[in-house]
């Protein structure tokens, strides 16, 4: 790096280079943000996960106080696996007024234009600090900003709000569902399929427990709220991949499947997993114990992501959007890191360039545009904290 100040779009052609799917290390991403903030002269605080292959980033410009603004963003991205780029999804690419790269939306895009604000952030003086908060493993359950947490919550080191810059097109969402994730493993007993009743067939319990689900998702549906903000605007049920059995002639020992929902915020988020406890344990569990009592269901938690909740205090809510330029909140279906600072008391909302819609596609592209509409947003939040 011949020089430390490099443009929004020299940065995230940078960080587009490192593959951080959610599988890797992002350490190399993680070494290159530190190294960037190390030349301006701000050292960051590295939070390894267990392994010491992936780390969180915290880094402060300004006075070491109360009230800062943290700009929140996660370094992973999901795969590219199975899907049909037209370039190299690793080689940032400019086309018609847009770049084109894996993590270019969601979000490297906010991470880039955050990090290329930093001369200006110190060319000022600042009343409150900016704080730089880049997570691991977002993409598999928001699993490395727990460890961002207490270091974000320091006392005398508290922020005021927390942005979030996943990609809304740089609208003001302050609120957004919360997420649920499980793995259900079924243990049957094998036998052959001429003698089904001296087996318990752990395929055919599992349908009937996604059967449950799918009647869970129907009644939820019946049971939306036309007021409400969200889109669908009730809590959402969805079984994803599903593996079990050997061979035809064999009555298979086990299956697994995964399960998510996603609930309004307000929701008890335990209902659901409640019920379909309930079902397993009186009425399932009890049949096929009853041919083998080796037979099991077992459900693990995969993933938790708390509700945005809107604040009852809306002020940051409001300068947020005053800084944003509207006057318009929005709601998404999808979860962020919001909800888990949220949970631990700090007011956040989310607001990022790019559109959601382009994540996780083939392709994935950030319009230039969006980089710089984000640029000039960071410039107002400068203006706020600033003391001239």
């Amino acid at each position: 790096m011949s020089s430390p100040d490099l443009t929004a779009l020299e940065l995230l052609e940078k960080l587009v280079a490192f593959d951080t799917t959610s599988r890797n290390s992002n350490l190399e991403l993680i070494d290159f943000a530190s190294e960037y903030l190390k030349r301006h002269g701000i050292d960051s605080e590295l939070v390894h996960d267990e392994t010491g292959s992936k780390a969180n980033l915290y880094a402060t410009v300004g006075p070491r106080r109360d009230g800062g603004i943290v700009l929140s963003g996660h370094t992973d991205v999901v795969p590219v696996d199975g899907q049909d780029w037209d370039t190299d999804p690793f080689v940032l690419q400019e086309s018609g007024g847009k770049l084109y790269g894996r993590g270019t939306a969601d979000m490297k895009g906010f991470c880039a234009a955050a990090l290329a604000m930093v001369p200006e952030f110190l060319n000022r003086e600042l009343d409150v600090p900016i704080h730089l908060a880049f997570s691991y493993d977002e993409e598999v359950g928001c699993v490395g900003v727990h460890g961002l947490v207490p270091h974000v919550t320091v006392p005398g080191m508290t922020p005021k709000a927390v942005i979030v810059g996943e990609p809304t097109c740089m609208r003001v969402v302050n609120a957004h569902k919360g997420i649920r994730g499980f793995r259900t493993v079924v243990t049957g007993l094998e036998a052959h399929s001429s003698a089904t009743h001296k087996g318990v067939n752990a395929v055919m319990i599992a349908a009937d427990l996604i059967a449950y689900l799918s009647r869970v998702a129907g009644e939820e549906i019946e049971a939306a709220h036309p007021e409400s903000r969200f889109d669908p605007p009730y809590t959402s049920v969805s079984v994803g991949p599903i593996s079990g059995g050997t061979a035809l002639n064999i009555i298979p020992k086990q299956c697994s499947f995964l399960w998510e929902y996603r609930a309004l915020p307000g929701r008890n988020e335990e209902e659901i997993l409640d019920g379909f406890t309930r079902y397993v344990n009186e009425i399932v569990l009890p049949k096929a114990k009853s041919v083998s009592e080796a037979a099991d269901i077992e459900t693990t938690s995969l993933a938790r992501v708390p509700p945005l909740v809107p604040d009852s205090d809306t002020s940051v809510e409001t300068l947020i959007m005053a800084l944003a330029g509207t006057n318009q909140s929005f709601t998404v279906s999808y979860g962020t890191e919001a909800g888990v600072f949220r949970e631990a008391g700090i007011p956040a909302v989310v607001c990022g360039p790019g559109d959601i819609m382009q994540a996780h596609r083939p392709n994935e592209f950030i319009a230039i545009s969006e980089i710089e509409a984000c640029i000039g947003f960071l410039r107002r939040v400068l203006d706020h904290v600033a003391q001239d």
